[in-house]
This record gives structure tokens, sequence and C-alpha cells, in this order.
């Protein structure tokens, strides 16, 4: 699989032209739509609960009580919550997703990866957020990457695999786009940019790289895989952008919850707020969009 050199001027100039375009009227109401039924509503931090995880889930299957908001695309949570979320969103559209492989650094060896893995997906995870071994791949071993995203989808089988890139951490556009073009040809169902645990997450210019490598394997292989954008991602007006983004580089089928994502946490009660303003002319209660 040969390199690709990404230039990094024409990159970001093409990037903030796409992310800046004006999104109006019904097209902006659907997309605002769109773009909460996207969402990996996530919670991955030290003081998580079974009561915060529940809070979430109900959050996930209502975010706006009383309206006809859709429901989130899944809950994202550590391994040893995925049962508690199976219980809360039973008889729901709502995935479970579970991050695994020792994230978010990926510093451990393969079994303990693969038991991390396991223990998600026999709790009933239906989808993966599995993370790479940045420094393996900063350091030329592909082989080992490659070798571990091929071995966590053999244990995945028909449930979905999310490829975290940590892409704030691989130093070039170019590195992105290896790394990107790495995953989805060792078996990524989904490549996704980011833990949301460094300073530099998911941006508009790495957004269009990750767009560009699906575009590319598309063409080369005819198979459709997705886009997670993660970390930071927190008003409508940049979720608005990401989707212009895909929109413009990406076939139209791309634009639903099975291809694309945002991992987030804040961002669905700004969609909500911003919603509600277009619907009624003035934004809902802040009281009204339920805590998680």
């Amino acid at each position: 699989m040969q390199s690709v050199c990404v230039d990094a001027v024409m990159l970001e100039s093409r990037a903030a032209e796409l992310a800046g375009r004006s999104i109006k009227g019904e097209t902006k109401r659907a997309w605002i739509d769109l773009a909460i039924s996207c969402i990996d509503l996530t919670t991955l931090e030290g003081r998580d609960s079974p009561g915060r995880v529940r809070s979430l889930c109900a959050k996930a299957r209502a975010p706006l009580p009383g309206s006809d908001a859709p429901p989130v695309a899944a809950v994202c949570v550590y391994p040893n919550f995925v049962r508690i979320a199976r219980d809360a969103l039973a008889g729901s559209s709502v995935r479970i997703a579970s991050v695994a492989t020792s994230f978010p650094a990926g510093q451990a060896g393969l079994s303990v990866k693969l038991a991390d893995t396991e223990q998600a997906l026999e709790a009933g995870a239906d989808e993966i957020d599995m993370v790479i071994d940045r420094g393996a791949f900063l350091s030329g071993d592909e082989r080992c990457v490659a070798t571990e995203i091929a071995a966590v989808k053999e244990r995945c089988a028909d449930r979905h695999l999310k490829v975290i890139l940590e892409t704030g951490e691989l130093g070039s556009y170019t590195a992105i786009r290896r790394a990107c073009d790495l995953a989805l040809e060792a078996g990524a169902d989904t490549i996704k940019s980011s833990t949301g645990k460094i300073g530099i997450n998911a941006t508009f210019p790495t957004a269009l790289a990750m767009c560009e490598a699906l575009a590319a394997f598309f063409r080369r292989t005819g198979l459709r895989r997705g886009l997670k954008l993660a970390g930071g991602i927190r008003t409508t007006k940049q979720a608005l952008g990401y989707l212009a983004i895909l929109n413009e580089t990406l076939p139209p089928q791309w634009m639903d919850p099975y291809s694309f994502r945002f991992g987030a946490s804040g961002l669905l009660d700004d969609l909500l707020l911003q919603r509600e303003r277009l619907r009624t002319g003035h934004y809902t209660r802040p009281e009204r969009i339920p805590k998680d």
C-alpha cells in the first residue's frame, strides 16, 4: 500500500472553505436532527457510576422529552458499564459502544487488549472503540498496528469495530492519512479521530483528510467504511461544519448514523437548544434538557 503525501496548505484551505459554508433554513433543521441521530453519547470518566450511566441512557433514548427530537445513535461507556447500559436501553434503537484495548493509551500486550475487548462483547456491546498503538505506528512498526486491528476485528466478528487513531499525536496530515489507510486495510469498520483525552482532538482539516481516505478506499474496494469524529466538538456550528465536509467529499449514503458518528457529551445540549430556537423562535428552558 503506497503512502499518500498530503499537502497541508491545500488541505487546511479546503477544510476551512467547506466548514465555513452557511447552512440555513430546512437544510439546517434537517442537519441538526441528523447530527443528534449520529451522536455516540459518551461518558468515559473516573467518576462514572451505575447511576450516571443510567441517566445518560435515559437522555440517549429521549434527548428532549415531549419533543420529536430523535434518539442518539449510541451510548459509549467503559466495558464494566456495558451490562448496565444494555439493561437501560432495552427495547430502544440506541446501540451500546464500549472502549477497549487499554483505552486511552493503548499501551498493553495484545492478550490484554483482546481480553478487554472480550469483556465488552460478552457484556453485550454492539460496537467496540479500540485504540491503536501510536508508539508502534510512529516508530514504523506498521505490521504490529495492523496485526492488532485484525485480531480485534476477528474477535468482534459481525459487531462494529471503530479504530481510534488519536490523530493529535501522529504529527502530520501525511501520517494521519497513512494511519487511516492502514486501519481500513486491516479491517476497521469505522476510523475515529480521537480519544478526547489529549489536547488536540478533531479538527476540520483532520476530518477532511479522513474523508479523503474513506473516499479512496471506497473507489478502490467498493466497500463503505465509517467515520467518527470525537473530542472538543461542543457546538452546533462545529457539527454543521463537519457535516458540510462530509457532504462534499463522500457520497450521500455517508450522511447517516451507520456511516458517521460524533463522539461527544456536551454537543447534544447545544443541538437541542438550537433545534428548539429554529422550531419556536426562542431557546428552550435549560431545565427541559435532561442532565447526564
